[in-house]
Parts: structure tokens; sequence; C-alpha cells
């Protein structure tokens, strides 16, 4: 079964200035794709705007209220680090929709997984407001709208250097969503400590990796075998998400980490080697992270031709 693919030019339009999450960034993983000669294996799926009442699987309707009149009004800052154009809320609905859209192409077996190359990026936006480049949660909403469509069980890894602490806070207490992130610690947002594991009916389904500056391709690698494997396999996914920040790249410039770019590809691997295993190769990821362009653009390469290759 093919992969799919989840892009569109409107992306670019979430102007951002001068700023490490720029339109660059999707400029580069298109041009590299193309040039790779992986764009026409791709089967291109066309992204919708999600609807409000999708979006409020997560966000409160004040916060979207407040992102949208920002931008009626040419836009603003909502943190020092988080920026909304005169475009971006349209622009964010259509990254959640483009989530909506690959999770939906799988779920239905028109292709077997997919990578979304969205942007605004989503996994640090909590329900009542956005932070660290991002606006909308793509990932949990899209999470949710699984479950509209009768997954009962996801599991979420995030691989971004940063830890998602908006998933977290959504999925904190649901037993029904497991989240594993391993990412470097302590950095920004300064969550994600081995303690934080879940509260009440959720407790146990929130595992976190914290990672010192400076671990790579062996130590990620190791991580994936010991403990992320054990995990996925007790907790019998159906369907599995993958927040694909390509941040903890040795050259990308926000962080200190050392994974290869062939590193991010053997990542890829073993999860959808898990996937075929536990649930038919469902598997779907969505940009998150990433600000050193080539090093973005070719780690985004990996990762398309381990979706390409997987077996369900």
């Amino acid at each position: 079964m093919p992969t799919g693919f989840v892009y569109h030019e409107d992306y670019l339009q979430h102007y951002t200035g001068a700023h490490p999450e720029r339109a660059e960034r999707l400029r580069a993983i298109v041009e590299g794709l193309q040039e790779a000669g992986l764009w026409e294996q791709l089967t291109h799926l066309p992204p919708r705007a999600a609807k409000e009442e999708e979006v409020t699987l997560v966000h409160h309707p004040a916060y979207l209220c407040g992102v949208k009149t920002l931008a009626e009004r040419g836009g603003g800052m909502l943190d020092p680090d988080t920026v909304v154009s005169d475009r971006s809320y349209e622009v964010a609905l259509l990254a959640v929709g483009g989530a909506l859209t690959a999770v939906e192409a799988v779920l239905q077996g028109k292709v077997q997984n997919a990578f979304a190359a969205v942007r605004p990026p989503g996994h640090h936006a909590r329900p009542q407001t956005g932070m660290g480049f991002c606006l909308l949660n793509n990932l949990a909403i899209a999470a949710q709208y699984a479950r509209q469509q009768g997954m009962e069980r996801i599991f979420i890894v995030d691989w971004d250097v940063h830890h998602g602490n908006g998933v977290q806070e959504v999925f904190y207490e649901d037993p029904q969503v497991f989240y594993f992130s391993l990412h470097q610690y302590p950095w920004y947002p300064g969550t994600g400590r081995r303690e934080e594991r879940g509260r009440g009916a959720g407790e146990g389904t929130t595992y976190n990796v914290p990672l010192t500056a400076g671990c790579g391709d062996g130590e990620y690698e190791r991580v994936f075998v010991e403990e992320l494997s054990p995990l996925m396999r007790a907790f019998q996914p159906e369907l599995v998400l993958i927040a694909a920040g390509m941040d903890a790249h040795a050259d990308d410039p926000l962080a200190f980490m050392q994974v290869s770019t062939a590193g991010f590809g053997r990542l890829a691997r073993r999860v959808l080697e898990l996937a075929g295993e536990l649930c038919a190769g469902r598997v779907v990821a969505l940009l998150e992270g990433g600000y050193n362009l080539r090093a973005l653009s070719e780690s985004v390469n990996e990762i398309v031709r381990r979706f390409l290759a997987a077996d369900p």
C-alpha cells in the first residue's frame, strides 16, 4: 500500500518574520523530496480546513476566538516565541485539517501510513493557550479525531527535542492515549520529568525519558529498544502517531543533541516495525520542530524512505 503525504502551499502563509519556525522549512522539505525522487512515489493527500468543532475537541472556544480576533486585527504575539500573522488562524485550521486528512486516509485504508508536513507546529499548544511556536495542537486533535472514528487505543511517540507539554496535558488523565516522549532535559518548556506518569485513570499512560544534552543515535536507539518497544507491546495500540520533530539533529541550532540524519530513519523504522506487528502498520507522522534546513530536509527524506518501504 502507498504512503500518504500532506502538504499545501497555504502553509507558507503563516508569516513569522525573522524566526526559526519559518516557511522555508516546508520549502526545503518539498524540494528535498523532489530532488531525491521521492515526491512522485508518494500519494498526495489534499488537506481540508478543520472545523472549529473538531478543534474544540482539545482547545477552549475562548482561546480560538482570541487567536482569530488577533489575526483579523493584523496579528501579534501570543508570547515572546509565538507569532500570529493576519492569515495564521486560517492556516492553523488547515494544519489541523492536514493531520485529520492523514489520519482519515490511514484508517480508511487509502494509504498504509502518512507523513503530514504541516505548519504551524502544535505539540506545545495547551487547551487554553498557544506557546513555543505552536497555535493549535495538531497531534492531540488528530488523536481525538481518531477516537471519534472508532480507535480505542492510540500510542503517541514524540521524538522532538522539546517535551510536548501540550499533548501531555490533554491526555494526562486519559487511559486510552499513551504519550511517550524522549527529549532534552532540562530544556524548554521545563516539563517531562520521569515522575510525570499520568494521573487517575491515566496513571501509567504518560512516559517521559528525559535525556541530557549531547545524546545521539546510540542513546535514542537504546531507549526505543529497551523502553518504547515493551510499552507499545503492552499497550497494543490500534494507531500510532509520531510527533516528528527533527530538532534533536546534531546540526540543529535550537538544542544540543547529536542524532544523525540516518538516525532519524532508524527511529522511524523501529516505530514502523512495531506498528506492523501491533496495528497493521497504521502510522501517521506530523511535522513538529527542526530548524536547520538541510538537516530537516535530509531527515524527512530518510523517514519517508522508511515509510515507503514499510511492510503492513
